[in-house]
Formats: C-alpha cells, sequence, structure tokens
C-alpha cells in the first residue's frame, strides 16, 4: 500500500491486491441514514470490482423515511406508496475507502446518494445536506474543521442479554463514577483498547480515551478532520464500537440519557474556521470578525437547529441542572456550564459545542451549525457578551429547547434553515422529528404502569 496513506485507507488499487492476496473478501458499501446510522449492502470482492466500483449500486428510497424500527413511515414527499418506493443510486466515494480490520477480511466505503436516472444528489440525504453546506462555507472562502467527543456507557451484558432483560438491571462496568480514573478504566480496556487499536487500523485515528462521570461511562476523542472526514470518521467510529463489543458479548450504548438518575451522554461539537490560505479564522478570538460573526449566527439559532443536536424525546432528558449537559445558551471561554465553550489558543481555537448528545447524527450535526454559522457571517451577527459565572444559575439566558415537539416547531418555523436547506429538506425532517415525538407519544412505558397501575 501507497506509503503516502493515511494508515488502514486503501485506493482501488491497493483493494485490488488485497483481493488478490486473499486479505479482503467482502467490501461494506453503506451510507447513513436519517439517524446517522450505516445502511447498504455486503458486496463480495470480485463483484465489487468488477460492477459496484465502476456502476455504483441501488437500495431502496424508503431507507430515508422509515423509523428506527423500519417502519414505513407515510407523509414524505420524497418517497411514498404513490411514488412505488423505488431505488436510489448509491456512489462509492472513494476517498473513504479503507480496511475495517475488526471484521473479517473486510473494506468499507461510504456512498453518496443519488437519483436513480438522472445521478443528481439527494438533498435529504445527510451526507448531501453536509456537502452542500461546506460548498455554500466555500463561496465564502473558507474551509471547516472539526473534532467529535463521543461519549458513552460501557456494559457487561450483551445486546441480547440486555433486550432479554427489557434493558432494566444492567451492568455497567464498574459501580463509581470514575472520571479520569484510571484504575477504573484499566477494567475496561478489553474494549477500549480493542477500539483505539481498529480505529487507528480502519482510518480513524484516535487522540485518546477517558473515564467519563458515570459508573461505565467513557469518552474517546477523534482526531480533528475537515467535516466531511470528521463526520465519515464518526458514524464508522460508533458503528465499530458496537461491532467490537458485540463480538466480546458485551454492549456499549450512545444513548443520550440512559438512567435518571445519571449523567447523560454528550457528542461535543469542536468547530473551527480557515481561510483559503489555510490559516485559522479563529485565532484571533474576539478580534477576529469570521470569530464573533460565525458564533453569532450559531448561538442565535441555536434553538432552531436543536433537532438536529437532540433528534428523539429521550435526548432533552439529557438537560438537566448541574449534570454537565447545558440548558441555556451562552458562551464563554473554558466554562463547562456553557452550551458554547470557547477552547484553545492561536490555531487551535475553537468553538465548542456542548448541545449535541452522542445520539446526535453528526452530518446533520456539523450542517446546521455551518448553516447558522454561515448567517452569522453574511449577516455580521454579533454574539451576545462572553458570559462569566455559572449559566446554571442564570435565569435571564436563554434555555433550550424543553422538549423535541417545541425544538420542532422552532425548525418549521426558521425563515434562515428554510433559506440554506431549502424547503423540502426542512419539511423532510420536520416530519422525520415529528414522527419521533408522535411515536413516543403513543408509547406506554414501564415508568406509566409503576405510577399508575395499582394507584392511579
Amino acid at each position: 500500500m501507497s506509503a503516502s496513506l493515511p494508515k488502514g485507507m486503501l485506493t482501488l488499487a491497493t483493494l485490488k491486491e488485497k483481493i488478490t492476496a486473499g486479505e479482503i473478501e467482502t467490501i461494506l458499501a453503506v451510507f447513513p441514514d436519517l439517524y446517522g446510522r450505516l445502511v447498504g449492502k455486503r458486496i463480495t470482492a470480485d463483484f465489487f470490482l468488477d460492477q459496484t466500483a465502476r456502476s455504483g449500486m441501488h437500495a431502496c428510497d424508503y431507507l430515508l423515511t422509515v423509523d428506527m424500527e423500519m417502519d414505513v413511515i407515510e407523509g414524505y414527499d420524497f418517497a411514498n406508496w404513490d411514488k412505488g418506493y423505488g431505488d436510489f443510486h448509491c456512489a462509492p466515494d472513494f476517498s473513504t475507502l479503507r480496511q475495517a480490520t475488526w471484521l473479517d477480511r473486510t473494506a468499507l466505503v461510504l456512498c453518496d446518494l443519488q437519483t436513480d436516472e438522472t445521478h443528481q444528489p439527494i438533498p435529504v440525504a445527510p451526507r448531501t445536506l453536509l456537502k452542500d453546506q461546506i460548498a455554500r462555507l466555500q463561496d465564502l472562502g473558507y474551509t471547516a474543521k472539526g473534532g467529535s467527543e463521543l461519549e458513552y456507557f460501557l456494559f457487561k451484558d450483551s445486546y441480547e442479554t440486555a433486550r432479554e432483560k427489557h434493558y432494566e438491571d444492567l451492568e455497567t462496568f464498574g459501580w463509581y463514577l470514575e472520571d479520569y480514573h484510571t484504575f477504573q478504566s484499566t477494567k475496561e480496556e478489553s474494549i477500549n483498547a480493542a477500539v483505539r487499536r481498529h480505529m487507528n487500523q480502519s482510518g480513524v485515528p484516535v487522540e485518546f480515551s477517558k473515564g467519563e462521570w458515570g459508573p461505565g461511562q467513557h469518552e474517546l476523542n477523534l482526531r480533528y478532520a475537515d467535516v466531511l472526514e470528521m463526520a465519515d470518521r464518526h458514524v464508522i467510529y460508533k458503528q465499530g464500537f458496537k461491532e467490537i463489543a458485540w463480538s466480546q458479548g458485551l454492549s456499549v450504548s450512545f444513548m443520550a440519557k440512559w438512567r435518571t438518575d445519571l449523567a447523560g451522554s454528550s457528542m461535543h461539537l469542536h468547530l473551527s474556521l480557515w481561510d483559503e490560505a489555510n490559516q485559522a479564522a479563529f485565532a484571533g478570538g474576539e478580534a477576529s470578525d469570521a470569530f464573533r460573526h460565525f458564533l453569532g449566527g450559531w448561538m442565535q439559532h441555536a434553538r432552531a437547529i436543536a433537532p438536529f443536536y437532540a433528534p428523539n424525546p429521550n435526548s432533552y432528558k439529557r438537560y438537566a441542572y448541574q449534570s454537565w449537559a447545558p440548558t441555556r445558551i451562552a458562551w464563554s471561554r473554558d466554562n463547562r456550564t456553557a452550551g458554547f465553550r470557547i477552547v484553545g489558543s492561536g490555531n487551535s481555537q475553537r468553538i465548542e459545542s456542548r448541545l449535541p448528545g452522542a445520539d446526535a447524527n453528526p452530518y446533520l450535526a456539523y450542517a446546521a451549525a455551518i448553516a447558522a454559522g454561515i448567517d452569522g457571517l453574511q449577516n455580521r451577527i454579533e454574539p451576545p457578551p462572553v458570559f462569566s459565572g455559572d449559566v446554571y444559575q442564570s435565569d435571564d439566558l436563554p434555555t433550550v429547547p424543553a422538549n423535541l415537539s417545541e425544538a420542532t416547531d422552532e425548525l418549521d418555523q426558521s425563515a434562515m434553515l428554510r433559506a440554506a436547506l431549502g424547503d423540502g429538506v426542512v419539511d423532510h425532517y420536520v416530519h422525520f422529528f415529528r414522527t419521533e415525538q408522535r411515536k413516543f407519544d403513543e408509547a406506554v412505558t414501564s415508568w406509566e404502569r409503576t405510577r399508575y397501575f395499582e394507584r392511579g
């Protein structure tokens, strides 16, 4: 393999060499759905070289409309019964071709989704949505670099056992709060070390992992990159982590709030802008117009973009007082109570949004941040004064939306997002988020039975 390629990345030529040598037998051709899950097909290596690499593949267009249960949801214009649920075209992006070392003799490639007849990009596809916002930013003379910090809970129960237990009384790795605690994290190295190793070997470079606040809770930080590459790494990492956990008879959850009495799991989203000379546009901090205006736009539209950060009803239970998750919209320097935390200095200075949960679709999260920031750049939106102190105690600051329904209404009514993403895209995701809320509202939960079965 070419020495110029990052570790684990492949070209078609090096892929062919590995296939000939018997090192690769299967290619996973995948794409992110609305939830950020990777869906697609396993393709035999020879067929991939002979056909898929040249002609792409097809998949049913309902994959951009179904819910978590794969139920067919009516009400989408993009795909519906009247249109017959036909195919879209999946075009492999060979810049994403890599080994998936945690799987046996397998390579992986991400695909862009196109219309079947004309091969035009599909605007509602998450990867397309992010690419469109990157292109808008480039028109202004900037590129964006991002970094995902993902928190998660580790369980000694397998996914199968967790289901049999109805996701109650699960055994976490450890029984005490383990933030930065290296003895406890040693007990978890069987899985965390495997994830770090396989990600590094598969083109998803890792910086570090550490114990987080909750028992069995961890954080793993991926090395920053251009935002599209970062979103790609993010979804591959989540998929790989779940598969590695499953292979060890364990489980990992990126659920935003898995237990009432414990902290939730976040996706701390780091973002910076770079100009055409590859100079950091945020390096000057408040002295930089780009920094102030991008932050100003991002903050001004924080409530409207909230569904892209907190995409389901459970997501909003993470926003709790003194939970390390933000409850109000403010910016501050190195202040973990603020929704927007400014960290780093010089070229490393960046904006960290603490609003997204670990359940966020990264393509949507980064796209929403860029769209809001672009509005700030174009309209020279100034952020509010920098905040000093405990944001949790500041009742005069705007709050994050209380629930998905409130957040979706803000999205639906956002003129900025309709201009930036297109009415069709906004309507598609409004329907998606309202469906999630409706499904939750219709469900009878164990909490309700415990509370009302006898005493109600």
